[in-house]
């Protein structure tokens, strides 16, 4: 879907209004150029192409944010943490861990935090926990949060409430080319209506552009086992938070998508390599 007579419109720091313009690139969409800019030292603080960015609402600490009319208030990254434009697939990162890793392993001998059978943190099941450990802990600490440490400010990884709010209250709809840059994924809406609020729509609504309101999430697959799988038909995005109603060690909570779904579910071990989309939480 494309956009006609829109005028280029650079974003700035300060400036709070809606931007939407039709200048983009397209990146190798598979991790970005790992530079760094003023607002951090990790390899995920990847400066933003701010003319790729074609609807915002704001900006924290260089990122810029949608506000999509949530309940809470949540605002969501216009981009993926490691990519310079929403439709880059940006950076993997196994859960709890804020580096990619070097090798794209992602496999329970790469993880920081132990296997299955011998977790050293964010564990409540002795059986799985290295000695009998357990620590309780259902929620990343501020410290193993990948949008905090990458990005900084207020920026967070979602809980998993804030995930659901995002699936239940917006409009979902799929694109093969999202602004003609050749990448699929989904097209997170403002709902405009009560009965698009958790709608989920293969094809283009001619009721939807990108003129309004919205996010991209890229179908960005992911990495386990050394392998790289499912890019351009599944996405997948870590939450903060582990599974509190039914505990599997080795899994946590994220949502995935493709063209005819998106919902919670396992995305693989959390030492799988998935995507991060930072929030700001409502204030």
């Amino acid at each position: 879907m494309s956009l006609s007579f829109v005028a280029f419109v650079a974003c700035s720091e300060d400036k709070d209004n809606p931007v939407n313009n039709e200048n983009t690139r397209t990146e190798s969409s598979n991790g970005g150029n790992g530079s760094s800019n003023d607002n951090g030292s990790q390899s995920g603080n990847i400066p933003e192409n701010n003319s790729s960015v074609l609807y915002y609402s704001g900006k924290e600490r260089g990122h810029s944010y949608v506000d999509l009319g949530l309940p809470s208030g949540t605002l969501w990254a216009t981009c993926n943490v490691g990519a310079a434009a929403p439709q880059d697939y940006g950076y993997y990162y196994a859960w709890g861990e804020v580096e990619p890793q070097a090798n794209k392993e992602y496999s329970w001998v790469s993880y920081k935090y132990g296997n299955s059978s011998s977790l050293i943190k964010y564990n409540s099941d002795a059986r799985y926990g290295k000695d009998g450990f357990v620590d309780n802990k259902a929620t990343l600490d501020i410290e193993d949060d990948a949008a905090n440490v990458n990005w900084g400010g207020k920026w967070r990884m979602p809980t998993r409430i804030q995930q659901d709010e995002l699936l239940g209250q917006c409009y979902w709809e799929w694109t093969d080319s999202y602004n003609n840059t050749n990448v699929a994924g989904k097209i997170v809406y403002k709902a405009k209506t009560g009965a698009d609020k958790g709608k989920h729509s293969g094809t283009p609504s001619s009721s939807y552009s990108l003129s309004d309101a919205h996010v991209f999430l890229p179908a960005a697959g992911r990495y386990y086992k050394g392998v790289f799988e499912k890019a351009g038909y599944m996405g997948f995005c870590w939450s903060s938070s582990s599974y509190d109603d039914v505990y599997i060690a080795e899994r946590v909570r994220n949502f995935n998508y493709s063209s005819d779904y998106a919902g919670d579910g396992f995305s693989g071990p959390r030492c799988a390599g998935i995507s991060v989309r930072a929030v700001i939480s409502g204030e």
